[in-house]
């Protein structure tokens, strides 16, 4: 079948600047809805918070993230920092796409099928449960035990982004089984954050927001397919949670699985609808440049189906990634990646049970824990590995792994908050740590990988 863009060409409107620019546009958005384009400015990001945490405007750039910002309604006020604004409100939207992501795969990707499924969820949990394991094993009498949740993390726009950049090198088999691996990965970091990342609680509130919740469930079983209620929703989960003591980023899991994920009108009769549409009577268009009411009647008509007969939580996600990936996640970087390096920063990563237990968690504990649980159950045939992958690119996959940065720094806010030298050294730790693992993951697969001819 013809290109339907390239079917259209032959009916525009003569337009050579316009098309000219086409040429240039649509590249550059497809650049930037890629992983690749996530990663690089989430890099150049971390860059600008390195340099400006290690220059002489250095206490302006801490000032400025802690400034208060306050909401007042009458005598009501609300008011959080800068700081705490951008990593417990706009996080959550970037909360709110893993949990669409975590929905998608278990309803309709690689998560649907058990036995496709299982390859994924025990590479996961080795890459989980072993980094926590080392990190408790260097920091068990220590005050920084509560870090053990800090090396579990797998940051998926980087790890992909080195995968793409190998092109045919690798099998697509394995950026599948990654994509796979990094969402289990989400959803057991989502659970640490919420069961044992939290302040006292308070179940009046938790129970407010389970009510809230089964309401959004019922919106959903009703068939209701409009933003308004389940955002409305989500913010009313937000700000409970903030008072339950659970981290309120969650919130956005919680709305992301209450979401419609099945579409309005059945995919299968997609055309039939589109052709009876097209079928309505009109009468002719003295004006060539203009539309005519009744065509303006039937374009509205089929702009409805094509909008209903894609999932509500589908066309949500693809609203969102840009903003979240180059908007939310950057200026996530921005206000938390800014680490003062020193000689005395470094040489302390060699022999403090923080520094280590974060470093030997993301370089060994995650490929150890990745590819070792692959290969077991390879061994005792519950599971097939990637198609065309050899074992050794699997271990490099487990090395990219290693990878925590976006989720390890968070969860580092978290364990640590309110101990800015405690914090300073576990993000030296896990930028060098996660430098290293992209850096020899890529190399490695470089190795043991043969471009195809």
């Amino acid at each position: 079948m013809k290109d339907p863009l390239e079917f259209l060409e032959s009916y525009r409107i003569f337009a050579p600047w316009e098309r000219a620019t086409h040429r240039i546009l649509s590249p550059l958005e497809e650049f930037i809805k890629s992983q690749t384009a996530t990663a690089l400015s989430l890099m150049f990001m971390t860059l600008v918070a390195l340099l400006l945490a290690n220059s002489p405007w250095r206490e302006v750039y801490l000032h400025f993230f802690e400034q208060d910002l306050s909401i007042h309604l009458g005598s009501w006020r609300f008011g959080m920092s800068l700081h705490h604004w951008i990593n417990e409100g706009l996080m959550t939207f970037f909360f709110f796409l893993i949990g669409l992501e975590i929905k998608r795969e278990v309803t309709v990707g690689e998560l649907s099928n058990f036995k496709a499924a299982l390859l994924p969820v025990l590479s996961a949990l080795g890459g989980m449960f072993l980094p926590a394991g080392i990190y408790v094993l260097f920091n068990w009498s220590a005050p920084t035990l509560k870090g053990w949740g800090v090396p579990m993390a797998t940051d998926i726009a980087f790890a992909l982004s080195a995968l793409v950049l190998l092109g045919p090198r690798v099998p697509s088999s394995l950026l599948t089984f990654l994509i796979a691996l990094a969402i289990v990965d989400d959803l057991g970091a989502v659970l640490v954050i919420a069961l044992f990342y939290t302040s006292s609680l308070k179940w009046t509130a938790l129970a407010a927001v389970f009510l809230i919740w089964v309401v959004l469930w019922g919106f959903n079983r009703a068939g209701i397919h409009h933003v308004l209620p389940y955002f409305l929703g989500g913010i009313l989960m937000w700000a409970f949670l903030l008072g339950a003591g659970i981290h309120a980023t969650v919130a956005g899991v919680l709305t992301a699985f209450v979401v419609p994920s099945k579409p309005k009108l059945v995919p299968a009769r997609f055309d039939e609808i589109i052709r009876k549409f097209l079928q309505l009577p009109h009468g002719p268009n003295s004006h060539p440049d203009r539309l005519s009411p009744d065509q303006e009647v039937i374009i509205q008509a089929v702009r409805a189906a094509t909008i209903y007969v894609q999932p509500l939580s589908l066309r949500i996600e693809h609203a969102l990634h840009l903003p979240v990936a180059l908007g939310v996640i950057p200026l996530f970087a921005l206000a938390n990646a800014g680490v003062h390096i020193s000689p005395a920063t470094f040489s302390g990563l060699g022999h403090q049970p923080l520094s280590l237990g974060i470093i030997l968690g993301l370089l060994v504990g995650k490929p150890l824990g990745i590819a070792g649980m692959a290969y077991l159950g390879a061994y005792f045939k519950l599971v097939s590995l990637p198609r065309g992958a050899k074992p050794s690119q699997l271990l490099g996959v487990g090395i990219l792994g290693g990878i925590g940065f976006t989720m390890s720094i968070f969860i580092a806010e978290l364990a640590w908050p309110g101990r800015p030298l405690v914090l300073e050294q576990a993000k030296t730790a896990i930028l060098s740590a996660s430098f290293l693992a992209g850096f020899i993951g890529y190399m490695w697969l470089r190795l043991v990988s043969r471009a195809k001819s």
